[in-house]
């Protein structure tokens, strides 16, 4: 048996706001969304070179504040270019762990 791409699930609360978020500040772009129907909470894909993350609107999907860990060739380059978004929500920095 080989394992193979873990594919983490986030719940998110507003769509819009994930949105902000994943596309606008940190570059993901929308692979898929699906609603059973029009109003119904959206399940969707998002991702960014290698990346791919669910995000779910749905209740009982998920426990909120979970975190991740994804690894990169150029971390200084994308703490600079989120940086320069002026994200309200979020400044970056970088900091140098053991």
């Amino acid at each position: 048996m080989t394992l193979k791409d873990t594919t983490p699930i986030l719940r998110i609360f507003d769509e819009v706001k994930a949105l902000e978020f994943y596309i606008y500040f940190l570059g993901f772009k929308i692979d898929w969304k699906h609603r059973f129907e029009e109003g119904l909470p959206v399940y969707m894909q998002v991702s960014k070179d290698n990346c791919i993350i669910h995000l779910s609107e749905h209740h009982g999907d998920c426990s909120p504040g979970a975190a991740l860990r994804i690894g990169t060739d150029s971390l200084d380059s994308f703490q600079k270019e989120l940086s320069g978004k002026e994200y309200k929500y979020s400044r970056p920095g970088i900091q140098d762990m053991p």
